[in-house]
């Protein structure tokens, strides 16, 4: 088992070099110069070129790239062009309530999309088969913005019963947090929902006509007891990897939310610097969102050979 971890380790690192080429080359194809915005509409070539030099923008390509995996090796994400705050001071503010949208739309998307696949996958063609073809056109069919604008038109703006913006800490009010996060969070997760819901029919389904399911009828299990301990079982093996997979939809998703329902957190962070042409908050944070994919990524191949020990064998 260690031998199958350290492997799956190693194979992520070349993502992340990769990644982090990709994520430096990008953003200086941008237009815009940050230098230019800072200096100013009446600032002289000669500013302009002093501002350069004190940002470090003026040095080759290659060199401001090494230079920032060197600062990143030693855990320094920057300072921001535009406000001399840390970079690691604000990601400390803006990713708590990203990450809180994230895994409150996972729950949700659990809640929903197992359940309803298992029913679907046990009794095929049935009314909750129906619901799942219904339930799938309806939030794949809808893009999650769209569907929050929705969903703050009717339980917002209509009827009142939840609020239509903002984020309140669950240390400070527990009950008024899951409030404000209880539309954004539904609208991120019905979506992932719709797909794990798929999924699991359909390897539900296939599982229900193995041996190992007869089997376990023959020796007199109750169907809950046939269908949990056996065809579930087996069956979420590969939800697990699709649950990994989509992980990083649900961050992009995220940081679409947050301008919908007016949240903070790393969405209005990233856009606000792209809009600035601060280049070193959207690398670092673009970077930490990579390596929080790939970690969740790496867990769930870690998870996919705990529960199936022929993976770590191939």
């Amino acid at each position: 088992m260690l031998s199958y971890v350290f492997g799956r380790v190693l194979q992520a690192i070349p993502v992340l070099a990769l990644a982090s080429v990709a994520v430096f080359m990008i953003l200086r194809l941008i237009p815009g110069d940050p230098a230019d915005m800072l200096a100013g509409e009446d600032a002289t070539p000669a500013d302009v070129a002093e501002i350069r030099e004190q940002l470090g923008l003026a040095d080759p390509i290659p060199v401001q790239y090494v230079k920032w995996l060197r600062d990143l090796g030693r855990g320094d994400l920057g300072v921001s062009i535009r406000t001399g705050v840390a970079v690691s001071e604000l990601l400390r503010l803006a990713l708590p309530p990203t990450l809180e949208l994230a895994v409150a739309s996972l729950l949700i998307a659990l809640a929903l999309g197992i359940p309803l696949g298992t029913l679907a996958g046990v009794k095929p063609r049935s009314v909750w088969d129906w619901l799942l073809s219904l339930f799938t056109v309806a939030t794949l069919g809808v893009p999650n913005f769209l569907l929050g604008v929705l969903l703050l038109w009717l339980f917002a703006v209509t009827l009142g019963w939840l609020p239509a913006s903002g984020r309140v800490s669950v240390f400070d009010d527990p009950w008024l947090a899951v409030k404000h996060l209880a539309l954004p969070a539904f609208a991120l997760g019905t979506g992932l929902a719709a797909v794990l819901a798929r999924y699991t029919r359909t390897t539900v389904q296939a599982a229900m006509g193995q041996d190992y399911v007869r089997t376990a009828r023959a020796k007199g299990l109750r169907e809950y007891q046939v269908v949990t301990r056996h065809a579930l079982r087996n069956s979420l093996i590969p939800v697990v990897t699709i649950v990994a997979l989509q992980m990083g939809n649900v961050m992009a998703g995220a940081v679409v939310i947050e301008r919908v329902f007016t949240r903070p957190g790393v969405g209005r962070l990233v856009v606000d610097a792209i809009l600035n042409r601060d280049y070193i908050i959207v690398q670092s944070t673009l970077i930490l969102l990579v390596v929080i994919f790939v970690t969740v990524n790496l867990a769930a191949d870690i998870a996919y050979g705990v529960l199936d020990p022929r993976v770590r064998r191939r």
